[in-house]
């Protein structure tokens, strides 16, 4: 039994629309996590303060921070991406023609894609390695060094998939999310991001 054209697509497309959903709740929650870590070193930095006029030793709190510090970076870069708050280049991008730029913008994102893969897979092995040996960490906390290392490979793969999402999105001859998203925000008179 065939299907007509129309429910095919309609079919695609509501498939697509479920990914979209999950793949922007995956950023999100990401980024969610990544705030989570910043508000918990805020707490760590000013628990520390205090623990040192009291005379409490602190540190293994500096272990902990520089590790969250990692993890923020990493869990939030997918959503800061897919948002446009990376610095990107794009003065020289407005400048051309819409089928130029469309040309430039998909060799852009494969070059990021190369690039990201290239760090998501050291970043995978190095994290594999570091359980393999079952590699300790350095400093005043000997806790297995995989564990906050799973932080970088985690984010490194989800940036990849964002990077990813956004050349099929070019590729089928849509608006990368970062220009939409830059443009609803012009629309509104909201030019914060561009200062």
């Amino acid at each position: 039994m065939t299907h007509p054209p129309e429910a095919t697509s309609m079919q695609t497309a509501s498939h697509d629309s479920i990914l979209r959903r999950w793949l922007e709740r995956i950023y999100l929650g990401a980024a969610v996590l990544g705030a989570v870590c910043i508000a918990l070193i805020c707490i760590l930095m000013v628990g520390q303060t205090l623990a040192r006029e009291i005379g409490i030793a602190t540190g293994a709190v500096n272990d902990i921070v520089a590790w969250l510090c990692a993890a923020a970076a990493f869990f939030t870069m997918a959503h800061a991406f897919k948002h446009g708050d990376f610095v990107r280049v794009t003065l020289f991008l407005e400048k051309m023609g819409e089928a130029t730029r469309r040309k430039f913008e998909i060799f852009s994102l494969f070059v990021a894609t190369a690039a990201v893969a290239y760090l998501a897979f050291w970043a995978c092995r190095f994290t594999y390695q570091s359980w393999q040996f079952n590699e300790l960490a350095q400093g005043l906390l000997p806790l297995p060094i995989w564990i906050p290392q799973m932080s970088f490979a985690f984010g490194s793969i989800l940036l990849l998939v964002a990077v990813l999402d956004e050349l099929l999105i070019v590729l089928r001859g849509g608006v990368p999310t970062f220009v939409r998203l830059a443009q609803e925000r012009h629309a509104k008179g909201d030019f914060s991001s561009d200062v």
